[in-house]
Formats: structure tokens, sequence, C-alpha cells
């Protein structure tokens, strides 16, 4: 069986986290992404957060399996030469560069619309156009001005930025959905498109349901929430998810800082966890035996699950709920999923060889076609694919060496 996206050629001008992430998903879908990237330094993640010196950073090597790279000074008439044949030859042109910078290259939308009509020139900002158009986003910026923050914490503590890159890699997600739709549209139309997602709006729409609970709040508490007074805003609810079926986290034996285990009480879970905890009377008690005579004590009823989980671990927890069909799930430190060894066999977390640093373990494509399997390959090395490229270009080594010689590439 061919990639799902063979054919399907991609200039990544993306850098550090929220382009690169989009760009690799596109590589693992069989993608031939080329990573442009500025000579001598090329994507400052390369450098950031560095464990072994003078060797590409995690940071970057975990972003940019599966790609090619090339030098290119876009600042040089040269180069501005080589970037022009790159557009005509490519689908797909990735960037996520700060407001008007591939415009003060010289190449507006319009004009790259000119060299290539087919293009779909697809781009990651901050902000969408408005008052913070020209503003710089980051990571938890994109958390703070999308609803994230303001309602992850818990009640008496201060807003709290959530470990999951919704922001940055968040984005890129919803990024490859929109690249993906254009190039469909592409086989009827014939015609590229811009595509263009802001990192608000992306962790904005991952925070819908918080939207929906504050227009309930205009009727109202939330009871599925523990929090026991209610203003005008959605509050911070600690562990709690808001959602139709309580859950909470509730500490498991030893007592270290990851032993805990999520446990959802749904309606048929209330008797078997009665079981469990050997309150078998709580399941025919009228005033816990329903959903709503729970929701006051909540508190009372995970405090009371509580005091069973913390005489087992939470790999025992678990086995025991899920014997019993009760949805839980134990929290995992990072250093239990790099070796988990289910993660491993299915593909999630991978080792992949680097040259100038050994193995490490990545994660590897989330997405599973049944006939398109893509092996995770190592980043590449800066400019390691310059003369491939450029030779598939049509340069010859003799125009190449002058490239280099003028400072292009």
């Amino acid at each position: 069986m061919g990639k799902a996206l063979e054919g399907v050629r991609v200039l990544d001008m993306t850098h550090v986290q929220s382009g690169p992430s989009s760009t690799q998903i596109l590589a693992w879908l069989g993608a031939d992404v080329i990573k442009l990237e500025a000579p001598g330094q090329g994507d400052i993640t390369r450098s950031q957060l560095r464990d072994i010196p003078d060797v590409d950073s995690l940071y970057f090597t975990m972003l940019n399996a599966n790609k090619r790279s090339i030098t290119l000074n876009m600042k040089n008439p040269r180069g501005k030469e080589v970037f022009t044949r790159l557009v005509s030859d490519v689908d797909v042109l990735v960037e996520n560069f700060g407001p008007g910078v591939v415009e003060r290259f010289g190449f507006p939308w319009e004009k790259l619309q000119e060299i290539n009509p087919r293009l779909v020139y697809a781009s990651i900002k901050g902000f969408g156009a408005g008052r913070y158009a020209n503003f710089k986003a980051y990571e938890v910026i994109a958390q703070a001005m999308g609803g994230a923050m303001s309602t992850t914490g818990f009640e008496d503590g201060p807003p709290t930025a959530t470990g999951a890159q919704i922001g940055d890699s968040g984005t890129g997600i919803h990024l490859v959905a929109g690249i993906l739709a254009a190039l469909y549209q592409r086989t009827n139309t014939g015609r590229g498109q811009r595509v263009q997602v802001a990192m608000q709006d992306a962790v904005l729409n991952l925070c819908r349901v918080k939207l929906r609970d504050q227009q309930r709040l205009a009727h109202g508490p939330l009871g599925e929430y523990p929090n026991e007074n209610f203003g005008d805003e959605v509050p911070r609810s600690g562990n709690a998810s808001g959602g139709g079926q309580p859950g909470w986290a509730v500490r498991c034996a030893p007592g270290g800082p990851n032993d805990y285990i999520y446990v959802i009480i749904q309606p048929v879970g209330w008797k078997p966890i009665c079981d469990l905890i050997g309150k078998p009377e709580l399941a025919e008690d009228p005033a816990w035996s329903t959903p709503q005579a729970r929701l006051n004590k909540l508190d009372k009823a995970f405090a009371l699950i509580e005091e069973w989980t913390e005489r087992h671990t939470k790999q025992e927890v678990m086995e025991q709920l899920n014997t019993h069909n009760v949805p839980c799930g134990p929290v995992l430190s990072t250093r239990e999923l790099i070796e988990d060894e289910t993660l491993a066999a299915l593909g999630s977390v991978v080792e992949v060889d680097h040259p100038e640093r050994g193995p490490f373990k990545t994660v590897g494509n989330p997405i599973k076609l049944s006939d398109s399997t893509v092996a995770i390959e190592r980043s590449p090395l800066l400019g390691e694919h310059t003369e491939q490229v450029l030779g598939e270009l049509g340069y010859t080594e003799q125009g190449i060496g002058e490239l280099r010689a003028a400072g292009a590439v």
C-alpha cells in the first residue's frame, strides 16, 4: 500500500512547536515535508533546552521527524530565486512567523498565488484579525486568552496552565484539518487557498464546554461542580469534569505524588462501587442510591471511595474497577508513559536512533490508518538535504556551488 499523502509536497517554514507539530503529522501521513531553515542556526529549538552540548535538542527532534531539511537565506536575492522555484514545485506552504514576516520577505499571499495557483498556503498566528492581531503569542498566552487557564486549577488557587500543549500542538492539529480540507477541495476546483488558524481560536474551540457552562450559569448554580459558591463566571473546579458523570482523582497506595486514580461514578456503577468499598448498604439507601441524591455530597462519596483506594495501588484499583465496568484511569507519570510496554507495542512511544545523540524516545503517529503505515524516522540535521532538494529543482552541481558562494544556501 502507498502512503495516504504520497505525492503531496510540503514546504515547511515553521519553527518552535505549533507549526512543526502540524507538518510532522503531515510527514507521518506520507507527505514529503521539506523544512526550510536559515543557514547556520536553523530552527531555534535546535539549540533550546539542550541536554547534550552542540547536539540538536529533544525539543527539536521530537517535533521534526520524517522531514528533510534545506537551508536558504530568504534575504539573499539568489535565495529568493530558489524560494520561488520551491513554491512553484510544492502543494502546501506552512508558516508560523509573526504577523507580516512573509510579506516583508516579498512574498504576500497574492504573489505566492501568482507563482503557484494550486498552492495551499497555511498559517498559524496567535490571534485572528482585530485588536490582538499584531500581539505575540506563546503556549500559555494562548491558554490564558482562550479560556483554559481561568477554568483550570482549584477554586481557592490561581489560574493554572495545563501541561498538555493545547495552544501550540493543539493549534497544529487544527491546521492539519484545514490543510487536508483545502487539498480535498482543490481536487474539485484546481485552485489552492489560504488556511489560517489562530492559537486563541484553537484553545477556545477546545474549551467550548466551559462556554456552555458560562451560559448555563444564567439559570442558576452548576450542580455538577463541587463548588459551594458561584458568581457570574465559570469557576475553577479542581479535578471535577463538570460533565454529566461526576469524577474525581482519589489517592492510592503507596501515596506518591502520582499515586492517584480518576474514578467516574455512572448510575450503573454505583452498586459495584459500593460492593467493592465494603459499603453495599449505600446502593439501596435513598440518601445515596440515585445520582440526584448524591449530587450535593459528591465530596463525601469520593471520600468513601478514597478510603478504599488508599489501601491498594492504582494498578490494582484499575483492575478491580474495570472488572465491574467502572470507568477509571490511573494518573500515569511521564516516566511511566515513556516506559509503558503497551504504548511501545502500539507505536505510541517509539525509539529512534539519531546520528549525533544516539537512541531516544519520542511519540509516534497518533493517527492510525489501516492502509497507510509510516515508520517514524529521525529528524534531519541542519541542511542535510539541501543538495538533494536543489537537485530535484533542476540545479546542477555547479549551480549549487554558485548558490553557496553567493550565500543563498
